[in-house]
């Protein structure tokens, strides 16, 4: 007597669910909100530049100084990171600051040689992630260092100097702080292309031999 054997009926594989898109709620949540608050509050600052009312402008950048610390608070307080956000972010900060140092500068405000270490220092970072980016086939990871940090700290300093200089809230500035400014700037912008190097090295070995 022959026993027939049924074969199994086989399983179809499963595949992994592609997962939802973010809703518009989700991309524009509160701190993405305030970042692109930040970034609608560069024109009303530099009309306020323009026309010489430098109290004004001074308080208009020092809110968008306090939404920049507050988004990211809330981001990590909440939990409301987003790609668009880690994007926006960063950008907000520095067409604020370029602005300012171009507005002020052409106003006579700020020398010029200040505003020059500044967009030269920026254009060799951005300029340089592009290039390992290229080379290596991978984003590299951006991370503000100390003198970074520094760098913004002391360019904030001076827009915020020259500010209330002119709106006749602080009678001057001294010139020690455009110097160390210009110093920290230049110095992060070194090492930053030092941190870039040493990770295309771990990455792309063959290129250093």
């Amino acid at each position: 007597m022959a026993i027939q054997l049924h074969p199994q009926p086989q399983k179809r594989p499963a595949f992994a669910k592609p997962a939802p898109a973010p809703t518009f709620a989700h991309l524009l949540n509160l701190p993405n909100f305030l970042t692109l608050c930040r970034l609608g509050s560069v024109p009303i600052f530099l009309t306020f530049i323009s026309r010489h009312r430098y109290t004004e402008a001074l308080w208009v950048f020092a809110a968008a100084a306090l939404t920049d610390s507050l988004d990211g608070t809330l981001a990590r307080l909440f939990d409301s990171r987003t790609e668009l956000g880690a994007y926006l972010d960063p950008f907000a900060d520095k067409l604020m600051l370029l602005s300012s140092f171009v507005a002020l500068t052409i106003n006579g405000d700020l020398p010029g040689y200040l505003l020059s270490v500044v967009v030269v220092r920026d254009v060799v970072v951005v300029v340089g992630y592009l290039m390992l980016s290229f080379l290596s086939d991978e984003r590299f990871p951006v991370r503000p260092s100390y003198l970074g940090k520094m760098s913004t700290f002391f360019q904030l300093a001076c827009v915020i100097a020259a500010l209330a200089r002119f709106g006749s809230i602080s009678p001057a500035y001294d010139t020690w702080l455009l110097e160390v400014t210009v110093a920290v700037t230049a110095a992060s912008g070194v090492h930053y292309i030092y941190r870039g190097l040493v990770w295309l090295r771990s990455r792309e070995p063959e290129m250093f031999s």
